[in-house]
């Protein structure tokens, strides 16, 4: 039989591209290809496309259905599942700091089986991957969940056999075949890629592959018919219908061309199946955990050199070489950084919004540039009578009057615009209005004269008992109604159309065309003579009255949400399929700056340093198509940008897969949710700003304790290197060293539930590797001037300097090392003075004295003597406070002077 041509394989991108630019032009290539096969079926007679499927008018029978099912598969795209459990449990642990961890815990089990450091850095690495690991899989569930409330299907024409007639039957959709013939209503998904062979009055909506807010009109259309236009563009096309969209109003029946992964769809969900771009999270944690592994590799070989040629002990050396290399690995980071995600995650849940990948939500602290849909985001996503006016542009009641006459009485579907003008009107108004006419007939509309005709009679009133004529009302485009006209009413009087008010008219029309507003006109006609029926014949010498024009019309509250956005650094860019005049009326309608609309085909001709710079300064781009929305991402990204994109259509879902944080809704596209890294089930910028600051607060928290364990620990091993190099033992037990840092770690676990300071929320904030390390070599120091003045006070002042006083010399050193670790955190945690100016959460407080408590309880436990410490003398603990009273103060000395040099903290 004779099918459709098989797809021309992608050409091979240029050498030299990475691997996503080789994606990007992938998905171009085959999207264009299974394009142009599609729009060339729709410039040949419907016959053809019967013929090139092996399929007749009557469809399919059963046997044939499932030999083309067998071969061509179910008629579904490609879609990335979640991974299996197991596989998703060893991802949660394919972490840098998990690796350095198990590298270390080897070395120590091999040292010693007995050392309880393994069971210690074993139970760090456990619970860790296995938190990230069960928010992960619980949202993906979720995810799950919302795909599968609803099974859809459709109705096909099938056949018991090659003599039977056919019979129409509701089969899923993933069961459609070529060849099958589908028959369409209002309401209906569109299953596959059709070719109408016979349609009526279709009007379709294509938001999900264009995002035109306004369903498009199809032709009326015979087996026989061509495409009434030439286009290169399916979506165009006026005798094609494309799976992902939906019928709004009208009949008819279409002979499936393509299915799955050959459709106009699925050609676009295929590239997007696979690996997903490296985003903003992911490359910030790699550059913060190779800065501070390289850090580690350097000073430990450090530590245990000095160790061993002072001490004479190798092996003591090394054991207390892996302790430090411990202690500079911020073992806590994945668990922290995994708690403070998961309870975002949690938090944001109480808002309506599933979190499908947890690195998602520092994203969203991040971005600050949102990239978001038109339709159903910034405006309602329904249609409403926005004006009606005179033929001067002037509000006038009878236009309202006379239109709604027109799509109250009409007997066929009606569709949005005159749902939205029935609206408009109160229903004390339609009482009235109701009660002065009756119906006499109609004349439907169709797509060749692109207006509709009503012919009602005026009822008999007080004051008028015998007036019997009729009125024709009609409704429909602009340059079709005119045609009709003769006349145009001027302020209550009838007057000639001219030529010159002719063009008055159209100007008229025009100009609320180019405010985004979908313009009809309305004229009338009083019929003198009047009979039983009507003919087109009739519509002619017509009387313009006036315009109506339909909106989308804003959200009440996306303007306050924009600012709310704005005034968190964040641009909001709308990125839209629908016209230029559309989106253009709408964001000055929310108070966005429009400036210059740029069109999609203005970027087709741009290389990527040129679509950066106009990235950078555009605000809204229009009529843009699935590719040249993601490319629009990427150039933003590239302009070093954090990128965020709001979309709920399959012409989106390139773009929610190559931003930092893909955003979608629980009504989206199935691609598309599958693209998105957050759902909302409310589609409400409101939720996002929300969402942000959730993000921002995740951030902070993670960051406080990088800063925090980074600057400590390098603290510690400056105070490892200089008591090395002059005291005759080792200034802390391996295990000591190992016990302290468990006791920090474990405080810290309260970090995810610290508040941030307001100031910190204002701003998008992102990983800096630099930054880090400066803060760390400038805040670390000033521990270790404090661990040298310990060290000089037991040597001097309790004696502690010879190898009779090592274990009291230890213990003085682990009380102020472990007690001045868990201060700092509270100077650290804010650019305030703290516990003044701005407290801890009551978590971290809790778990801030439970450390002190601890560090001073553990010389004088049961487990002193086998951990190697000795009961410290009271008068040691007047020193301690002085020393920590000193290290705070300068602390917050050298933070004020941190903060005014580079004008950041955290």
């Amino acid at each position: 039989m004779t099918m459709l041509a098989p797809r021309t394989p992608a050409k091979l991108a240029p050498p030299g591209r990475t691997r996503r630019e080789r994606k990007a032009a992938e998905l171009e290539s085959r999207t264009l290809l299974v394009g142009e096969r599609l729009a060339g079926l729709s410039t040949r007679p419907g016959t053809h496309a019967l013929q090139s499927v092996d399929a007749s008018r009557n469809g399919l029978t059963h046997a044939e259905a499932a030999l083309r099912l067998e071969r061509h598969g179910r008629n579904a795209v490609a879609q990335d599942r979640a991974p299996l459990w197991f596989v998703q449990l060893g991802k949660a642990y394919w972490n840098p700091f998990i690796g350095v961890l198990a590298f270390l815990a080897a070395v120590m089990y091999w040292q010693d089986p007995a050392d309880p450091g393994v069971v210690i850095l074993s139970v760090m690495m456990g619970i860790s991957g296995l938190l990230r690991f069960w928010q992960e899989y619980r949202s993906g569930r979720a995810a799950d969940a919302l795909r599968k409330l609803v099974t859809t299907t459709c109705a096909v024409q099938r056949r018991a056999g090659s003599g039977s007639g056919p019979t129409t039957f509701e089969v899923p959709m993933d069961q459609v075949v070529p060849g099958d013939v589908v028959k369409l209503a209002a309401g209906d998904l569109i299953p596959a890629d059709l070719r109408l062979i016979a349609s009526k009055d279709l009007m379709v909506s294509q938001a999900a592959l264009s995002g035109e807010s306004l369903p498009v009109a199809k032709a009326d259309t015979r087996t026989e018919d061509l495409g009434r236009q030439s286009t290169t563009d399916p979506v165009e096309a006026d005798n094609l219908c494309l799976m992902g969209t939906s019928v709004t109003s009208g009949t008819a029946t279409g002979v499936v061309v393509a299915t799955g992964a050959d459709t106009y769809f699925g050609s676009m969900a295929g590239s997007l199946v696979g690996e997903r771009p490296q985003t903003n999270f992911d490359n910030g944690v790699r550059k913060v955990s190779f800065l501070l592994i390289r850090f580690m590799l350097v000073m430990v070989p450090v530590v245990f050199m000095v160790n061993g040629l002072t001490k004479g002990d190798w092996n003591e050396a090394f054991l207390f070489g892996i302790a430090v290399a411990v202690g500079l690995t911020p073992e806590m980071l994945p668990m922290v950084v995994s708690a403070n995600l998961a309870r975002g995650a949690v938090a944001m849940s109480r808002r309506k919004v599933v979190v499908k990948r947890l690195n998602a939500i520092q994203n969203l602290g991040a971005m600050d540039v949102l990239c978001t849909d038109k339709t159903g985001t910034l405006t309602e996503d329904r249609i409403v009578l926005d004006r009606y006016l005179d033929v001067h542009g002037d509000e006038d009641d009878e236009v309202l009057e006379y239109g709604y006459l027109n799509s109250r009485y009409q007997t066929g579907l009606k569709n949005l615009m005159d749902q939205a003008v029935i609206d408009r009107v109160g229903e004390a108004e339609e009482v009235v209005v109701d009660a002065r006419f009756s119906m006499v007939d109609e004349i439907p509309f169709d797509f060749a004269r692109r207006r509709m005709s009503v012919v009602l009679g005026r009822n008999s009133i007080v004051g008028d008992p015998g007036r019997s004529d009729h009125v024709m009302i009609t409704k429909g485009a602009v340059e079709e109604v005119l045609d009709l006209c003769t006349h145009m009413t001027d302020r209550g009087e009838t007057v000639e159309l001219t030529g010159q008010l002719r063009r008055h008219v159209t100007r008229i029309a025009e100009d609320n065309n180019r405010k985004g507003l979908r313009v009809l006109a309305v004229a009338t006609r009083t019929i003198a003579a009047p009979r039983d029926t009507y003919t087109v014949a009739d519509e002619d010498g017509l009387t313009l009255i006036g315009f109506l024009a339909f909106l989308d019309p804003p959200k009440a509250d996306a303007a306050r949400a924009l600012q709310g956005l704005a005034d968190k650094g964040i641009a909001v860019k709308v990125v839209t399929g629908d016209n230029d005049l559309v989106a253009a009326r709408v964001c000055a309608d929310v108070g966005i700056d429009v400036g210059h609309v740029v069109l999609g085909s203005e970027i087709d001709g741009l290389d990527e340093p040129a679509l950066r710079a106009l990235a950078a300064r555009t605000t809204v781009f229009a009529k843009v198509n699935p590719v040249q929305k993601a490319r629009i991402v990427r150039a933003l990204q590239a302009g070093g940008h954090t990128v965020g994109f709001l979309g709920d259509g399959i012409n989106d879902a390139a773009a929610l897969r190559d931003s930092d944080v893909g955003i979608s809704v629980d009504t989206a596209v199935d691609i598309a949710k599958e693209s998105a890294d957050i759902i909302l089930l409310e589609k409400d910028l409101t939720v996002l700003e929300q969402g942000v600051e959730q993000g921002r607060t995740t951030f902070g928290n993670t960051i406080k304790y990088i800063k925090m364990t980074a600057s400590s620990n390098f603290g510690n091993v400056f105070s490892v290197l200089v008591a090395s190099a002059f005291i005759p033992f080792q200034p802390m037990l391996a295990i000591m060293l190992l016990v302290q840092n468990l006791v920090y770690d474990i405080s810290q676990l309260a970090t995810p539930w610290d508040r941030m300071d307001e100031e910190y929320l204002r701003r998008p904030r992102n990983w800096d590797a630099k930054g880090i390390f400066r803060f760390m070599v400038t805040i670390g120091p000033v521990s270790s001037v404090f661990d040298i003045s310990m060290f000089l006070i037991m040597w001097n002042v309790f004696g502690a300097n010879s190898e009779a006083g090592a274990s009291l010399f230890q213990s003085g050193w682990f009380i102020e090392g472990l007690l001045s670790q868990t201060l700092v955190v509270h100077m650290i945690r804010t650019r305030k003075i703290p516990f003044v100016r701005s407290r801890a959460s009551w978590p971290v407080m809790a778990m801030t004295v439970l450390a002190v408590l601890t560090g001073l309880y553990l010389p004088f436990s049961p487990l002193a003597a086998p951990l190697g410490f000795v009961a410290l003398p009271a008068s040691y603990f007047p020193w301690l406070i002085g020393v920590l009273l000193a290290y705070c103060t300068l602390t917050q000395l050298v933070k004020t002077w941190y903060i005014r040099t580079f004008n950041t903290w955290l």
